[in-house]
This record gives structure tokens, C-alpha cells and sequence, in this order.
């Protein structure tokens, strides 16, 4: 199954890089946004994740993951 992995970032975040990392590590391809500099992405994470303000957002096939958690990225990717 193709999945589409979008991750809405900032460039200081270290949870954000981790979970670029994770991806990187599983050669799973990604989207990033980076909702420092991208007020359309920033509208489209607070749109997908309501009242959530920090990073990363991960958005898998729909399924919406605040944070960096292995648990769940695993859940969503299966």
C-alpha cells in the first residue's frame, strides 16, 4: 500500500528531526511543511490538529499523529 506521509515541522524542532529520521531510517518518503515560514501549512496542521500548536504534526494516509511516537507511526503505517 502507498502511503502518504506528511510532516508539518519547524526547523529548530528536535522531534521533528527525529521522526525524519525514522522515516529516512524505514526509506519511507515524506512531504515537509514547515509552518515557521508557510502560513498556508501552518492553517492546513491547525485545520488537521485543532488547538495543537507544537510540532511535528504527522499526518499518515489521514491518521493524525501529534508528537513523535514510534507506537503510533508503526500503528499508522501498518
Amino acid at each position: 500500500m502507498l502511503q502518504e506521509i506528511i510532516i508539518y515541522t519547524t526547523p529548530t524542532c528536535a522531534y521533528c528531526q527525529m521522526a525524519k529520521n525514522y522515516f529516512a531510517k524505514k526509506n519511507l518518503k515524506y512531504i515537509e511543511k514547515d509552518v515557521s515560514s508557510d502560513l498556508v501549512a501552518q492553517k492546513e496542521m491547525l485545520k488537521k490538529a485543532p488547538g495543537n500548536f507544537g510540532v511535528p504534526v504527522i499526518d499518515v494516509n489521514g491518521k493524525i499523529i501529534i508528537g513523535f511516537n514510534t507506537l503510533d507511526l508503526e500503528s499508522a503505517l501498518s
